[in-house]
């Protein structure tokens, strides 16, 4: 049976939840605050500012940046020139308006799909870091680090993806498990399931923003 082929990172995309539960779509609608400038795309990583609005995450290796709250799935706003509100599956950056809301899910026990990338270090190429396909029985139960490209505005989606490395428990993420309909011809995966490390989440973390 031809497996389909994964070529490029897509950020992270809510699957279920820890013990088999089914995610049910579930999300909590947090301000972006008014003429933020960064982008945020749908699957990036986003994490609290000291203010209450969330950012794109600045998080990578080991070092733990507080605040991670979950994973962005879209936004809405006032549109500052049309005048009207828009539902949007990215956040292009700059917009002035009082009303920025991002969607995120921010279940600390959800597992995400997401693409294991060649470099722990973001590449400026359209399509991001290649794909690197890995066994089952190197990847269980190690952690990743988050590998920050930046997403694609044509498509609104990002190319965030992870880079699975070693056991430290000071890493973003844990891997579940790996995605069976992605495997390659080889029997080797490219596709994981991961979640956050609870001293990553700002819901698990005991240390504030």
């Amino acid at each position: 049976m031809a497996f389909p082929t994964i070529t490029a990172p897509y950020g992270l995309k809510p699957v279920n939840l820890i013990g088999g539960r089914g995610y049910a779509g579930s999300t909590r609608n947090i301000p972006i605050a008014s003429n933020y400038a960064t982008a945020i795309f749908n699957g990036d990583v986003v994490q609290y500012t000291t203010d209450g609005t969330i950012i794109i995450t600045t998080q990578t290796a080991a070092t733990i940046v507080p605040g991670i709250v979950g994973v962005f799935v879209g936004c809405s706003y006032t549109d500052p020139v049309l005048g009207y509100k828009i539902f949007s599956q990215y956040y292009p950056g700059s917009i002035v308006a009082s009303d920025i809301e991002a969607i995120v899910v921010d279940d600390p026990n959800c597992l995400f799909k997401v693409v294991n990338v060649t470099n722990t270090t973001a590449d400026g190429a359209t399509t991001g870091l290649a794909p690197l396909a890995k066994t089952r029985a190197t990847t269980i139960s190690t952690n990743a680090v988050l590998v920050l490209n930046t997403g694609v505005a044509a498509t609104g989606n990002s190319r965030m993806g992870v880079f699975i490395n070693n056991v430290t428990s000071t890493l973003p993420f844990i891997v579940v498990d790996v995605v069976e309909n992605t495997k390659n011809s080889d029997g080797n995966f490219t596709e994981f399931l991961v979640k956050f490390t609870p001293t990553y989440h700002r819901y698990t973390h005991t240390v504030g923003v």
